[in-house]
């Protein structure tokens, strides 16, 4: 029987422990949380007890990492802290003899990524990193028409992501606002997409040019837009009352007990106003990558449209392949974990060149992110089956989707090109 640790409990938290209370306890074991609140880990164990008929686990203060490791011994530790913490926690787990499951982003920038690299070649230990949008069948379906050389050899590709004014705003209300946290949205969030590129081509980045700014979100945009009168944080602000931005941490039992009555511990203000100051993400990114395979790509992400989802096409040497994909709106960890990222509408298109255009039909399956996050969790928790699209993301994947972005950060900073293969030593 596997034994598991987490370190963070967070509004992502629930997504790993729930699923080993709920599915697969059989085979595997919760021994203990890790964290710097008191309260929230408190919360964690009543909704073990309580929703998932389990046992409450022992809990340890983030500076007890090392003690827990030692008194409950897991194999596994699954990190879901705050992002730009990733590579603390999955180094020192290694180094006490642990494997790792890390929520993506792996980590931030090229040095963490480095430093997180040579544990992994200094301890032999093993670390996976969760992409559940590799797992959603319209995603793999992409992978395999790619594979099955349906549209050629795939010279360029235009990817866009929208987020919308719901899930995107949600970025900046917390602690991703403040790009030295999370390495902004190209980092945590884009990982995702990066990674869905480097899976559908095959491939890995070579060279990567980029533009961000802050042009929606922030006080100063707002008042340009004419808006007069700001708040900090919504909670028992009258003017949040009548923003739409606002998220009512009250009005969410969910929310307020990890949130709202937490943060008498450390501080932390989940809602916080979308147009306050101190935000340093950017929500308007525009992004080139070149391939090793050649394939060049456009690439964009706007986190304040009005539906969320994402449009991205392949134009090949036997035609193009195009795909349309709608996703329902959520708040992170503000309801039903089924609702995250599923998908309202698919439409995936092929046009070969001396055909007839057809649309390739496929079943939509149960679960969030396009029913991929089921599979994903019983590659991690249970046993995997025989996969040919090989869908579970490695150390390497996962530092691959990260450079993308990493790349990207660093040509918004300097306004140059930047190299991917002298960012860290694989």
């Amino acid at each position: 029987m596997k034994r598991y640790a987490q370190i963070g409990t967070g509004g992502r938290a629930e997504f790993y422990y729930g699923a080993l209370a709920r599915d697969f306890r059989d085979t595997s074991e919760l021994v203990a949380f890790c964290d710097l609140n008191q309260t929230r880990m408190d919360y964690s164990n009543a909704l073990l007890v309580n929703k998932y008929n389990y046992h409450a686990i022992p809990t340890y203060k983030a500076d007890k990492f090392d003690e827990m490791i030692q008194n409950e011994k897991p194999d596994i530790v699954i990190v879901t802290s705050m992002d730009r913490t990733h590579h603390k926690y999955i180094i020192r787990a290694m180094e006490l003899g642990c494997d790792v499951i890390s929520e993506k982003p792996m980590t931030i920038d090229e040095n963490k990524c480095q430093e997180i690299l040579d544990a992994i070649k200094r301890t032999g230990r093993n670390l996976r990193v969760t992409f559940n949008y590799r797992y959603a069948p319209h995603n793999t379906k992409i992978r395999e028409l790619i594979m099955n050389d349906i549209i050629g050899q795939v010279n360029s590709v235009h990817f866009e992501w929208l987020l919308n004014t719901q899930h995107g705003a949600d970025y900046f209300r917390r602690w991703h606002r403040d790009k030295r946290n999370s390495g902004g949205l190209l980092v945590h969030k884009s990982t995702h997409h990066f990674d869905l590129m480097n899976f559908w081509l095959g491939s890995h980045p070579k060279t990567v040019f980029a533009m961000g700014d802050l042009m929606f979100y922030g006080r100063e945009n707002a008042e340009k837009r004419g808006i007069t009168e700001f708040y900090q944080r919504a909670h028992g602000s009258e003017i949040a009352k009548n923003d739409p931005f606002a998220i009512h941490l009250e009005d969410n039992p969910h929310l307020k007990k990890l949130y709202l009555d937490a943060e008498h511990e450390d501080g932390y203000q989940r809602d916080q106003s979308v147009f306050g100051d101190g935000i340093s993400a950017e929500d308007t990114m525009a992004v080139m990558v070149r391939y090793l395979n050649r394939t060049m790509m456009t690439y964009s992400l706007n986190a304040y449209l009005p539906w969320e989802g994402y449009n991205v096409v392949f134009n090949g040497t036997k035609g193009r392949l195009e795909v349309k994909v709608v996703e329902q709106s959520y708040v992170n960890s503000g309801g039903d974990k089924a609702n995250e990222g599923a998908v309202k509408g698919i439409y995936i298109w092929v046009y070969p060149q001396f055909g007839t255009p057809y649309r390739v039909e496929l079943e939509q399956a149960k679960g969030g992110h396009g029913g991929g996050d089921p599979v994903l969790l019983n590659d991690l928790f249970g046993t995997p089956v025989p996969d040919p699209f090989h869908r579970a993301a490695s150390h390497v994947d996962g530092a691959m989707s990260i450079l993308t972005g990493i790349a990207a950060n660093i040509a918004i900073r300097t306004g140059q090109p930047v190299d991917v293969a002298k960012l860290v030593q694989f």
